[in-house]
């Protein structure tokens, strides 16, 4: 099924605000799911949806809850998200922590207690339209562990994102890290099983710590596990992603998301001109790269991203029949 970003736009607004949201929310939050889709990260997209609708109905999100200032101190900032939907309560502690780099030079902002924030590339680019550079760590610990440790048959980690971006050009979009510290975000596990396909060999594990390409080891029981990335280096990156947004951000004896981000003004460290110059050269020197065989490009990180906005924004985002209709029973008041 494809639809367009207005359409669904308009489809998760209203399910939100039918939910308790303020119009304004609601759209808020829409908006940022269909980005997702946009962005080519349907893991982190509409798909979300049912999941939020039975976060709400067991009370684990509020809507219309605001971001509150649990400490300033100067270029230290921390805010409770409230069990608040996760993009109005984030983007209220982005705000802050922009306005407040721009006064001091740096930053280092945590959020605790909210909701799923969504795709956390999102708040990158929100940095690095701002010109800054930034690096976001996240963790929830009210979420069933998902990815076993290295060696290990079965999770205690979740998918504990790391995001770093940069600031752009005029002739370059800005630079975006955005990955999961696990073999694929457990959305993508989400989406092969709802397409009925397998996924890729080495990303999961059944529940005895034997290799699968089916997903649906993830939501039977027993379950199975996802794997991290690059084996023992991937594991040991998930459990500095835990320290950094669980540890840093206070949660660690909570049940609640764990966010913590740092950023800085480039031309704290170097003029602002020397930086896009470098950073131009730096790309140009890898787009320069041989390539192999059946490669048409070298591509940078994130640019993935912005072609996909214009493609998918054109031709419209594909939804698989199970999120398609489980979208339009949230509609109809049926689910």
């Amino acid at each position: 099924m494809r639809a367009t970003a207005d359409a669904l736009r308009r489809t998760i607004s209203a399910i939100v605000h039918a939910g308790g949201s303020a119009e304004g929310e609601a759209n808020l939050v829409a908006d940022h799911l269909v980005q997702a889709n946009l962005a080519g990260h349907d893991s982190h997209g509409v798909g979300m949806i049912p999941t939020y609708v039975r976060h709400l109905k067991a009370g684990l999100v509020v809507p219309n809850t605001r971001a509150k200032t649990v400490k300033d101190d100067g270029p230290a900032l921390m805010f409770d998200g409230g069990r608040g939907y996760g993009r109005p309560v984030a983007g209220e502690a982005m705000a802050a922590a922009i306005a407040r780099c721009r006064q001091t030079g740096v930053v280092a902002v945590t959020l605790a207690n909210a909701h799923h924030i969504g795709r956390v590339g999102a708040y990158g680019e929100m940095a690095s339209g701002a010109g800054l550079v930034s690096l976001h760590f996240v963790n929830v610990t009210d979420h069933r562990a998902l990815v076993a440790p290295f060696r290990g048959t079965d999770g205690r980690f979740v998918t504990n994102p790391v995001c770093i971006a940069f600031p752009g050009t005029d002739r370059q979009p800005p630079l975006l890290l955005d990955m999961a510290t696990s073999a694929i975000a457990m959305g993508k596990v989400r989406v092969a099983r709802n397409e009925g396909h397998e996924v890729e060999p080495g990303i999961l594990i059944d529940p005895k710590g034997k290799p699968t390409r089916d997903p649906n080891v993830m939501y039977s029981e027993p379950h199975g596990a996802l794997l991290p990335f690059g084996g023992h280096k991937g594991y040991a990156l998930a459990l500095a992603m835990h320290a950094l947004g669980v540890l840093c951000s206070g949660t660690a004896d909570k049940e609640s998301t764990g966010y913590l981000f740092i950023a800085f003004k480039p031309d704290l460290l170097v003029p602002l001109e020397d930086y896009r110059r470098a950073l131009a050269a730096e790309i140009a020197v890898i787009k320069a790269t041989p390539r192999q065989e059946g490669v048409d490009q070298i591509r940078i990180p994130g640019e993935r991203a912005y072609r996909e906005r214009a493609r998918l924004a054109r031709e419209g985002i594909e939804i698989d029949r199970r999120i398609h209709d489980a979208l339009l029973q949230l509609a109809e008041g049926k689910r």
